[in-house]
């Protein structure tokens, strides 16, 4: 890959952070890799989690107990485009939908369409998100 694209598309630290014992420094991720784990830290990030960044992130936590209509599908998929606009400039949102055949056993899937701006390269990804993840239940 060209290195000014490298550049644009990024570096930063994984996260959650890992450190590398050996080299004595962070673990840090670069490209497709960073973009990939910055969406799955926006739509895992509940607003107002983070303290010195009150509204990063995409709430998904007040629709999930809501019955499962369109209305409230097309919500959380306004909800998901909207945190990803404003928090991961480095792609476009081509389309995003919602697997939920899996919802009565406590998850749905995320299915997200996008291109990389700088490269116009069309991935996807697909990210489980678990209703019932750290509860008793």
């Amino acid at each position: 890959m060209d290195s000014s694209i490298a550049t644009y598309l990024g570096k930063g630290w994984d996260f959650p952070p890992k450190f590398l014992k050996n080299q004595g420094e962070v673990k840090i991720i670069s490209d497709i890799e960073d973009i990939e784990k910055s969406l799955h830290t926006i739509i895992t990030t509940r607003r107002g989690e983070r303290i010195m960044r009150p509204k990063f992130g995409c709430d998904l936590t007040d629709q999930i107990f809501e019955n499962l209509s369109a209305t409230q599908m097309t919500i959380m998929k306004n909800r998901i485009e909207e945190a990803i606009i404003l928090y991961e400039p480095r792609i476009e949102v081509i389309k995003i939908a919602l697997d939920t055949q899996n919802f009565l056993e406590g998850k749905f899937l995320i299915k997200i369409e996008y291109i990389i701006r700088a490269t116009n390269t069309r991935r996807n990804i697909v990210f489980p998100y678990y209703i019932t993840e750290a509860t008793d239940i």
